[in-house]
């Protein structure tokens, strides 16, 4: 499987992939300030100066457009188009006030989530209890052919969930097939708390630990659940469609099967840093990481941790390849500009950005299967 290419997507697609990868919640109120967000004790001023230029050249064409009575949205997001930036963005404060509820926990949506079939076709993996799909007796294992009238076979999923996903109250029209049956399906987005970690035992005794976003608190989660499975019993940790999130959460996740030691290193604009493991992690039980098309950004960082410290056996296909780094601005007229800032690596030194990850057993179909069957070969139940 070739790695993805990062031709021009619609507007709502890219700037949702481009909040995957979040090193700090916390906005620069003017570049000036270098107030830029930080993982560390001590951000070096190179970051600070390094990432301003490029925050006041945005800042500075949304101020130019706001004073000729134009929109200084529109005129940020040129100039990030401009720059290059292939995953840079211009957010308005409504949208990126749902990217925030979205780390808290929080979405807008129909309650479902996708996955790729069979043929190239999308499916319906999950649907949430309560929420309009289910409502509307949409079932896992349903083929998903079209949202709003735009098929979707073959598309990323990703790209599938960025399509299902709205403004709180707005409409979505889904094409949907179950055996023999075709329909369309009218559904009202609204908000919905996500379940970032599901756990469940699977036959044979091991544990199935699925993360679909590294949003807050689900490290810990990850954590407990590593925690609370019986002595011995191998773990599948399930990172397939995960779009990334919050990276401490992601570093709280991998230290979960590790005591400690590197989960990668990053730079910005140069400047090296580093993220480590916290100590006291099972580094014992068997554990296999499957992950596929859709595992992108912080939950690749897991992925890349986990394989390169020999924690885990990986299976799925190549990952989507998001190792890049964005720090959000605040601009003039309120809304947020996410500009690259630096890429990260993998404990053995692999760029992520562009390549993604080969797991080290190929499966795309009957993955979870394949997944099990290793798990049970390394003596973890299956």
């Amino acid at each position: 499987m070739s790695g993805p290419e990062f031709s021009p997507q619609p507007r709502r697609i890219r700037r949702g992939a481009a909040l995957t990868l979040v090193f700090a919640s916390v906005l620069a109120t003017a570049a000036a300030t270098n107030s830029l967000p930080h993982d560390g004790e001590n951000e070096p001023r190179l970051v600070a100066k390094t990432a301003a230029a490029t925050v006041d050249d945005v800042a500075r064409a949304a101020a130019e457009a706001m004073a000729d009575g134009k929109s200084g949205t529109e005129a940020a997001e040129a100039a990030v188009s401009r720059s290059g930036d292939r995953w840079g963005a211009v957010y308005d404060k409504s949208e990126y006030e749902e990217f925030e509820r979205a780390l808290d926990g929080e979405y807008t949506g129909v309650g479902l989530t996708a996955r790729r079939a069979a043929g190239g076709q999308v499916e319906v993996a999950e649907v949430q209890p309560g929420g309009p799909a289910a409502q509307a007796d949409i079932r896992a294992g349903d083929l998903l052919r079209t949202i709003d009238g735009l098929p979707v076979a073959e598309r990323p999923v990703t790209e599938v969930v960025a399509l299902l996903r709205g403004g709180d109250r707005t409409s979505v029209v889904l094409g949907l097939q179950r055996g023999g049956r075709a329909w369309t399906q009218k559904l009202v987005r609204t908000t919905l708390s996500t379940r970032a970690v599901t756990v469940q035992r699977l036959r044979g005794g091991a544990v199935m630990i699925k993360v679909a976003s590294f949003t807050k608190g689900s490290g810990a989660r990850v954590r407990e659940a590593v925690q609370g499975a019986p002595a011995g019993v191998g773990v599948l940790l399930d990172l397939r469609g995960n779009a990334g999130g919050l990276v401490a959460e992601a570093v709280s996740a991998a230290s979960a099967f590790l005591d400690g030691g590197l989960v990668a290193t990053y730079d910005i604009r140069g400047e090296q840093r580093a993220l480590y493991a916290a100590p006291g992690g099972d580094t014992t039980r068997p554990v296999v990481a499957l992950v596929d098309s859709g595992t992108m950004s912080a939950a690749e960082l897991v992925t890349g941790a986990l394989q390169d410290r020999g924690r885990a056996i990986t299976v799925g296909s190549r990952t989507f390849g998001k190792g890049s780094v964005q720090m959000p601005s605040r601009l003039p007229d309120g809304s947020v500009a996410e500009l690259t800032v630096g890429h990260y690596r993998t404990p053995a030194g692999h760029s992520v950005d562009g390549r993604g990850i080969t797991p080290d057993l190929a499966a795309s179909e009957r993955a979870e299967d394949r997944a099990q069957t290793v798990l049970s070969g390394l003596g973890g139940g299956s």
